[in-house]
């Protein structure tokens, strides 16, 4: 059967702002000519004049953090427990199932910058077109971000999703939720605002922090989401294995046949 397979994911790269600049991801580019000198390392005997046209192996060294990247977040980033007082989960130790589900997606572009995502406007989406969340589902969410992305403005652009939003999605069984935001909550700098303003400490980090009462994954920094249809695709986004971490990079993609492609569009 057809198949249709749409990159919901960022590049790794120097120079794009996808980060602040303290936790920005950093590549070293080594071509084919500038490792020749290790083929002797390698392999004893043998010197770059034994190569075709002097040509070695092209190499990056790359210094990341967990968060750089499309990556999928583990309860343990959120706090140490979750539900309710169990030990959180490490990436490593996130159910495969999860990664490999049906995807939603609602389109929250038109809120403004730092508007906090309420229950009832996730209600109202999925009345919208037409859905009744089922368990294991992966909800993705359309911010205004997506297409801010490389931009100046990306790590203040896109609402945000608060408790209770994200509490209505775990409620109903989703235990991997996305944004393509730099964050599932709303931008550092309208939280901030408000705190200063109310000094309400439950504005802090109030969407990741939904997992201490109920442990969920979500995706961070997607793109593309505006390419994908409100339902009728899978996701995938498996993150890579890093032993006791709270997050991994992934290459998530959304995989439907074209018959299902058309069909919701």
């Amino acid at each position: 059967m057809p198949r249709k397979i749409i990159d919901l994911s960022i590049y790794l790269e120097n120079d794009v702002l996808s980060d602040p600049p303290m936790l920005a991801p950093k590549i070293e580019y080594r071509n084919h000519h500038q490792t020749a000198h290790e083929v002797p390392l390698l392999l004893p005997g043998a010197t770059p004049d034994d190569l075709p046209e002097g040509e070695f192996a092209a190499v990056e060294y790359v210094q990341l953090n967990t968060h750089n990247g499309t990556h999928l977040d583990a309860p343990w980033h959120f706090h140490s427990t979750m539900n309710k007082g169990e030990r959180a989960i490490t990436i490593d130790e996130v159910p495969l199932e999860w990664c490999f589900q049906p995807g939603v997606k609602l389109d929250f572009r038109h809120l403004p910058d730092g508007h906090v995502v309420t229950a009832a406007e996730v209600e109202a989406e999925l009345a919208r077109i037409g859905h009744t969340l089922q368990p294991l589902e992966i909800v993705v969410v359309n911010t205004r971000a997506g297409s801010r992305y490389g931009n100046n403005d990306y790590l203040h652009a896109g609402c945000g999703m608060g408790y209770e939003a994200t509490m209505y999605l775990l409620e109903r069984g989703v235990r991997v939720t996305g944004t393509d935001a730099w964050s599932w909550d709303a931008p550092f700098s309208y939280t901030a605002k408000k705190f200063q303003e109310t000094g309400d400490k439950s504005l802090i980090w109030e969407g990741h922090k939904a997992g201490r009462d109920i442990g969920y994954c979500h995706l961070e920094k997607l793109h593309n989401l505006e390419a994908l249809p409100s339902i009728g695709f899978y996701l995938s986004c498996f993150p890579h294995k890093i032993r006791g971490a709270s997050a991994g990079w992934t290459r998530a993609v959304a995989i439907f046949d074209d018959a299902l492609f058309s069909a919701y569009r």
